[in-house]
């Protein structure tokens, strides 16, 4: 597991459940679509996820790290010693109407060098994104640079690694800014936070675009958090995507209920993830690896979405 060397020490059993809310019959076994690792704002490496999935009792995980696939490679390898299904994967930012929109794509070609010159140039956007909030943060007394915040992981960066806010969080805690992660998000730096700002990047119809072009299948993440049903709807209405993440860490069992439905009347694959992202100051983030998942058909499913994406690329 990575850390800091300041962190609250975690009971590794936080980390993972071996139950988890979603499609029907998904204990024991099942997969969790939407994990992060250290090539984004994870706090644990791509092998140290596959560990965790062999403790939770799935047989497949997905490795989706934000505008990078950089982790996929270290996971299909720990996935063959632990016998896990790794599913490769991303989560593609994007900006409908002043909202963050995340975009999943799986199963799609990570050595596509289309692809990755567009999440590279995303990454710069996310990068320009940092700079502006530690900026904000500094005007509102709070002196903060990337520098620091890059220094503060203990570590280097690898190429094609990505620093994201709750980097920015981990900071504002370690000064007593804040408490946790969800403080830090709510006073400073998620939607309506005090320093939080949205600079221009691709719509959710390009991302979507994107991933069938890389021979993907496009998924739209988390719809809960949004909280505009309304603009989730309009987006399902006006772009080709594959499926849904109706059970989320976030989401209610009415939630998930509701995107269900969504799923069904456009006869959308409905996926699960737990969306984890490792634990920071003893607080696990969004939720327990396997703490969402779906019955491994699932992503049979997804593969086959995938493959005709990639026979219309070879035709």
């Amino acid at each position: 597991m990575n850390k800091h060397e300041d962190d609250i020490q975690v009971d590794e059993t936080m980390l993972f459940a071996r139950k988890g809310m979603g499609g029907s019959s998904v204990e024991p076994g099942g997969a969790d679509l939407h994990t992060h690792t250290i090539a984004s704002d994870g706090m644990t490496s791509p092998a140290y996820n596959v560990r965790l999935a062999h403790l939770a009792g799935l047989k497949a995980l997905a490795i989706t790290d934000h505008d990078t696939v950089l982790g996929v490679p270290e996971a299909i390898e720990a996935g063959a010693q632990y016998g896990i299904h790794i599913v490769p994967g991303v989560e593609i930012s994007t900006v409908e109407e002043g909202i963050d929109i995340h975009v999943l794509g799986y199963f799609l070609d990570i050595e596509d060098a289309g692809l990755l010159e567009r999440l590279a140039n995303l990454r710069a956007v996310r990068d320009r994104r940092n700079e502006m909030l530690v900026a904000m943060l500094t005007e509102l007394g709070i002196p903060l640079t990337m520098e620091e915040v890059v220094s503060e992981l203990g570590r280097p960066l690898s190429p094609g690694e990505t620093v994201g806010r709750p980097h920015i969080a981990d900071a504002l805690v370690r000064r007593g800014i804040v408490r946790n992660m969800k403080e830090a998000f709510d006073e400073y730096l998620g939607a309506g936070g005090k320093a939080y700002v949205n600079p221009p990047r691709i719509r959710p119809q390009e991302a979507v675009r994107w991933i069938h072009e890389a021979g993907g299948a496009a998924v739209m993440a988390h719809p809960g958090i949004y909280h505009r049903d309304d603009l989730v709807i309009q987006l399902l209405d006006t772009a080709p995507w594959d499926g849904i993440e109706v059970w989320h860490s976030d989401h209610s069992e009415e939630d998930a209920k509701r995107y269900s439905e969504m799923a069904s009347a456009r006869d959308l694959l409905q996926t699960a993830g737990s969306d984890f992202h490792g634990a920071r100051k003893g607080d696990v983030f969004h939720g327990a690896l396997g703490g969402r998942r779906v019955h491994e058909q699932m992503v049979q499913q997804l593969q086959e979405r995938s493959e005709q994406y990639q026979a219309e690329r070879r035709s």
